[in-house]
């Protein structure tokens, strides 16, 4: 009844097998080894990008800053919601990397839309030298709600950003649960509905630690190989991420993982839907439930063993009835029967 978070899983066997297989002999550092050359070619042909720039890095984190950095210049703003990743959980990386600021949009359930992004980038570059000029939009797909942009909201973005001449990122920490819940391509989810960056993550989804930062925009990619290394962050002995990314991608394992995990989260929403005590916050369409219930059932379930973030109060002082918010992840490895443990200790 583990359902912290999808970072706490296990890595995938092939995964690890893959990397003891990369282990056996030498290999060039630093991105030139052989395995490195066909995942570029596996991350092109997912993509459906043959000229698309690609380059690995050990967490998302990293991928997020130095893409951005790439697409933005120091007197610029990055425009995404107040709830995304970027802004809440980076520990400011990307301000650091890029040395700009966030301009936080509202959102709502975790989105932000193409109007309030529009009235965000109007009210910049109204103070000419003294106030911080348009820089990048960046999109978190799945949202840190546990959301879902459709491909007409993703597109409704970056028409916006295009209207302004401005590039767009897509953080995909989850992109693959994203992408098995609407049932798209990855060119669909990306470059086709103007996405010019994305990071492509592999760690919450049965890698051990490896993310993809793929670039569609030519005009970007160039710079991205020193800001990458300028930051710390070009592996001398890359080919364990190389091994990584190739066994995630082989055979559509990274898409079996993902629809694993969102299966497990559509039976956690079944039953909590059917708990009187329990109200679901959002819609959930991949591998994030948050959910209100009283602080008395929080406490009886995780004194009985369930492991999951109680966000707001402290569930062990309050009043027993008052409502706390709390969030439920599931990965890959999850099984039905620690749902139906989990569900049955909810209904007890």
């Amino acid at each position: 009844m583990f359902f912290a978070s999808d970072n706490a899983g296990p890595a995938h066997p092939a995964i690890m097998d893959a990397l003891v297989r990369a282990n056996d002999g030498y290999a060039m550092g630093y991105g030139a080894d052989p395995i490195m050359a066909e995942v570029r070619q596996q991350i092109r042909d997912v993509f459906e990008a043959p000229e698309a720039a690609v380059h690995l890095v050990i967490n998302g984190t990293s991928a997020n800053s130095l893409l951005l950095a790439t697409m933005c210049q120091p007197w610029q703003t990055i425009f995404c919601t107040d709830v995304a990743h970027i802004h809440e959980d980076e520990c400011n990386a990307p301000e650091f990397y890029t040395q700009a600021k966030l301009t936080l949009v509202p959102s709502e359930a975790g989105k932000m839309t193409a109007d309030a992004l529009r009235a965000k980038i109007k009210a910049e570059e109204t103070r000419g030298v003294h106030g911080p000029q348009r820089g990048p939009v960046s999109v978190t797909q799945v949202t840190e709600k546990g959301t879902v942009y459709s491909l007409d909201e993703i597109k409704a973005l970056t028409d916006v950003a295009r209207d302004h001449d401005l590039p767009t990122h897509l953080d995909g920490a989850r992109f693959a649960n994203a992408l098995v819940a609407l049932d798209c391509t990855p060119a669909e989810m990306t470059w086709k509905s103007g996405i010019d960056a994305v990071s492509f993550g592999g760690t919450k989804n049965g890698a051990m630690g490896v993310e993809a930062c793929v670039i569609f925009d030519p005009k970007l990619a160039a710079e991205f190989e020193f800001r990458r290394k300028r930051g710390g962050h070009l592996l001398s002995k890359h080919r364990y991420l190389s091994a990584q990314m190739q066994a995630y991608l082989a055979d559509g394992l990274w898409l079996d993982l993902a629809r694993k995990a969102n299966a497990r989260t559509a039976q956690l929403a079944q039953g909590l839907r059917t708990h009187n005590g329990a109200q679901m916050l959002f819609d959930p369409a991949a591998n994030i439930i948050f959910f209100d219930m009283p602080r008395r059932e929080h406490q009886r379930m995780l004194a009985a063993g369930a492991v999951y973030y109680v966000m707001s109060g402290d569930p062990d002082h309050g009043e027993p009835d008052e409502m706390l918010t709390a969030r439920l992840v599931t990965d890959w490895s999850m099984t039905e029967s620690s749902v139906n443990q989990f569900l049955t200790l909810l209904h007890g």
